[in-house]
């Protein structure tokens, strides 16, 4: 039987994603439905966390907008997920950046990585 999951799993899987992790700052290309219409819709913002795998994985992306801070989760295969560019690379020692939360303007910065 679980043959039979992973088969199916392995096919909704998409074939190219982006390289990208905890830390970084991504565009994510959403694909938004208003009734007949779709649109793309950009949001930008510092990936927090990423969890889960195969087709299940999912990750967080938090910006701040007009003072208040916004987190939206995306499964990482769904096919209103465009695309996602990767903007810059952090440096970061942690897996989840929940702190992130609590921090307002600069200190809510992660530190570029130098290539």
């Amino acid at each position: 039987m679980s043959d039979i999951i992973k088969e199916i799993e392995n096919e909704q899987l998409k074939s190219e994603v982006a390289e990208f992790s905890v830390g970084d700052t991504v565009k994510v290309h959403n694909r938004i439905v208003e009734g007949e219409k779709s649109r793309i819709q950009i949001f930008e913002g510092t990936v927090i966390k990423r969890q889960n795998g195969s087709n299940r994985e999912t990750f967080t992306v938090r910006k701040i907008s007009n003072g208040v801070g916004v987190e939206k989760t995306w499964p990482l295969h769904s096919p209103n997920v465009e695309k996602i560019e990767v903007v810059r690379k952090g440096k970061v020692r942690r897996a989840r950046l929940n702190y992130l939360r609590d921090r307002v303007g600069k200190a809510a910065k992660v530190k570029e990585a130098v290539k």
